[in-house]
Order: structure tokens, then sequence, then C-alpha cells
């Protein structure tokens, strides 16, 4: 796949970019390796200051990082913007978190004194998906680089420069210029990368393709990964439910990022008492969304990042219908526009033992199933590979603590939309990954966990 800016709105390549040859890869990785011994020694007050440094000009400038994300991968210009911001807050939590979270650990045993202590592993590299170019990157940023260790970006090929505008404002907060590198190579590169010395560890936020090719070249040099991979949550509304605010978020939880979101609500269990009325209610909300030009603020659904992804969407959708689902609205690549634009979707009558019900649907489609009560929700819920995030509606206090103690996934949402925030972790269980982004686990992810014992 070419390194590309191509706008995904109308299918122009704006700018193109030569990947790095083996040299240029070398020169990174010795320059990352000699800044790590120097950067580990580094204060967390230096690291905070530089960390919040990093959050100013987020803030400051985000109105055109956020035009760069819009033209390079097609999200609403108003939801990059807010990617935009998280970034800035994932770096002041951990600018104002990461010395508590690593301070040493008193331990009582046989010794004078023993201890826990938290230390950096060196270069880590970091393989991002296109679909949050900034968010994914930083959510790792932020607690690497404060915990001490120095990156490597592998960012998909079809944001470079989103990948270089993020390199470029962690050189200009004030890290050293080796701290955080973007390397523009190709996918066929990562192995190789795996098996240099100076690369300590990785972590892949994307497919489960990529997520196995990852883990089994780490794997052959025993080198720590963190996967966070597909998902295809459930979001259940039992009869108890408030329906209005389910409805509402229903609507925000499928469409987010042009639907091409991870943790995106894509299989709909609703109890069957509700059914007709949830149906009715989504059928009108799906109805009322604006599909246009991701640049313009009132464009509620933008195009797919990719040729590729439309028509593999596309795919999915008639192996629905195949399989004996019927289309409600939707359900077929928007001919009449340029670009890559595929409608608000909604499918019912799925067989939920058919293979494309195990399936993820990476854009804006629905999948909505029938069940008679919370067992069966609960059953279908997890009959699925994957396990990242799930969003269960209910007013019954019996029922909620049901939803959380037998739902298999990462994260329960109750009467809420399935989200990260830095504050708490976030990551999957099942074929969805390993690992865990975000609060204190996340930073704990990539430090050597010291035993210290003196007598």
């Amino acid at each position: 796949m070419a390194i590309a800016t191509i706008n995904p709105a109308t299918g122009e390549t704006l700018k193109t970019f030569e990947p790095l040859n083996d040299t240029e890869i070398a020169a990174k990785l010795d320059l990352a390796g000699k800044t790590f011994e120097q950067y580990r020694k580094t204060s967390f007050s230096e690291r905070s200051q530089w960390l919040q440094k990093a959050a100013d000009i987020l803030e400051q400038e985000k109105a055109n990082f956020a035009q760069i994300m819009t033209l390079e991968m097609g999200k609403p210009l108003k939801a990059a913007v807010s990617e935009v911001e998280k970034c800035a807050l994932v770096c002041r939590y951990y600018a104002e978190h990461a010395a508590g979270f690593l301070a040493d650990v008193s331990v009582n045993t046989d010794a004078s004194h023993s201890f826990v202590c938290y230390q950096p592993l060196g270069v880590i590299l970091a393989v991002m998906p296109w679909n949050f170019p900034f968010w994914q990157v930083f959510r790792f940023a932020a607690p690497a680089l404060m915990a001490g260790n120095v990156g490597l970006l592998k960012h998909a090929s079809n944001v470079p420069q989103c990948a270089l505008a993020i390199e470029d404002i962690i050189r200009r907060a004030g890290f050293p210029q080796g701290g955080f590198q973007t390397l523009l190579i190709g996918a066929a590169k990562v192995a190789n990368l795996m098996t240099d010395d100076r690369v300590k560890a990785a972590t892949l936020t994307g497919s489960e393709p990529a997520g196995a090719s990852l883990a089994a070249a780490a794997g052959k040099q025993i080198k720590k990964t963190v996967l966070e991979l597909g998902g295809s949550d459930p979001f259940i509304v039992l009869a108890s439910a408030d329906l209005e605010a389910a409805v509402v978020t229903a609507t925000t939880a499928r469409m987010l990022n042009n639907g091409q979101s991870c943790i995106a609500a894509k299989r709909f269990i609703v109890e069957e008492a509700i059914a007709d009325q949830f149906e009715k209610l989504l059928l009108d909300k799906f109805l009322a969304l604006k599909v246009g030009d991701p640049m313009q603020p009132d464009t509620d659904l933008g195009p797919l990042a990719t040729p590729d992804i439309l028509q593999d969407l596309d795919q999915q959708v008639q192996s629905a219908v195949t399989s004996g689902g019927k289309v409600l609205t939707g359900g077929h690549p928007l001919k009449e526009r340029s670009g890559n634009f595929y409608p608000a979707t909604i499918i019912t009558d799925i067989p939920p033992e058919s293979a494309i019900a195990q399936e993820e649907f990476f854009g804006p489609v629905a999948l909505l199933f029938r069940v008679a009560d919370i067992d069966a929700a609960i059953k279908l819920a997890n009959a699925t590979p994957f396990g990242l995030g799930a969003s269960a509606w209910t007013t019954n206090n019996q029922e909620r603590d049901r939803l959380v103690e037998e739902i298999e996934a990462g994260a329960v949402f109750i009467n809420g939309m399935v989200k990260s925030d830095p504050r708490l972790p976030f990551g999957g269980i099942k074929r969805s990954g390993y690992g865990r982004e975000l609060s204190i686990q996340g930073i704990h992810e990539f430090v050597n966990v010291k035993t210290v014992w003196v007598k």
C-alpha cells in the first residue's frame, strides 16, 4: 500500500511520501537507542512539563490538526476537533499522575527494606491504525514517555501527515529529538523491527490479522506486546430501559467515526417486548442523519476511509442479506457521490447462528436482533469471538448485576455508550486482544516491575 494522503471524500491523491529505506530506518533505531540512555535519567518533573506543553500545542492548534485528520481519513470535522481535545486530556492526565503511578511501593518482608520499583524498558514500537489517527497514538505516547521509554510510531499508510504532525508536536513540546519518531514504512517492515535488540516491546491497535502477525514476530523474540484488536460490541436493550435515551445513544454509538470504531455498538440486541418500538425509533434516527462533506460542520456521516473498506463492508451487507437478513434502510454504496460513502444501514432478521452474525462490521451498519429475555440477550452478546466492550440498558438492579457479571468483555457500560477514558483501563479479552491501555494499568504495561530486597 502506498504511503499517501488520499481524500476519502473525493478519491483525490493529495500527497505521496517515499518510504524510509533500510539505512534510514537503521539511523532512526540508532537515534532511539542512544536517546533512551539519556532520556531515562530525566525527572518526572521534566517529562511532565514537556507533556503539558504538548497538551498546550494540541489545544492551541486543534483546528489545524483536525483538518489534517478529516482530509486523510474522512471523520466529520467536529469529531476530529474533539479527538484532538481528548489527546490533550490524556497528556495532562499522565503529566499529573505518572509520578504517583510509578512511585516505589514498600512491602514488609524479612528484609531490612524491600520494595517494588518501576523502570522503563527502552524503545517501544507502536503500530497504529487510521481510524483515530491522533488519539490512538497519544494514548500510547503519553504513558510511555512519562515512564521514561522512547517511542517509534509505524502509523497506517493512509494517514502520513497525521503521523508526522504528532512527531512534530512531541518535538516542539521539548522532548529530545529521538524521544518519539515516526517511521514512514509499510507493514512488511514491522517483523524486522521486532528482531532489533533495541526494540524492547510493541503495542498494536488494529485488525485481528495484524495483531496476530505482530504477536508472532514478537513471540519469536520473547518480547512483550499489548494488542487492542477488533470488536463486535453488543448494545443490549431490556424492557425496563429508558427507551428514548437508549435509541439516541444507540445512534451515536453506531455512527461514531462514520461507524469505523472498534468499540462502536454493532449488534443491537433488544428484548422482544420493546423491539418494535426500538426498531421504529432507531430507523427514524438513522433516516435523519446528514451524509456529506466531512469538512462541513453539520455533516453527521462522512465517507469511509478507503475504497477497500467500502467494498468489504458492502460485501458483508450482501452476505447478511443472503443469510436471511432484511435491510430496513441503506444497504448499498452511495453511487451518486464520488468518494467512499455508505449510508446509515439497519439489517434485521439475521440468523444469530450464521457466520456473518459473528463478524465485525466496520462502517455505519447496525445489526438488529430480537431476544425473548435477559438470558437470551446475554447468550447472544457472548456468541462472538470478540470481547472488547458492551453497552447494556436497564433500570432493574438485578438485571444490571447479571449483565456486569456475565457479559464477556473488557468493559461493560450500563445505560451509557462504551468509550475510552484516561482514568479507566481500556482493552479486551478473547480475540479482541490482551493487555490494557490508559489509567495506572496502561502505564504499567511497558515498565520493568523490579523487586528490590535489602538486608
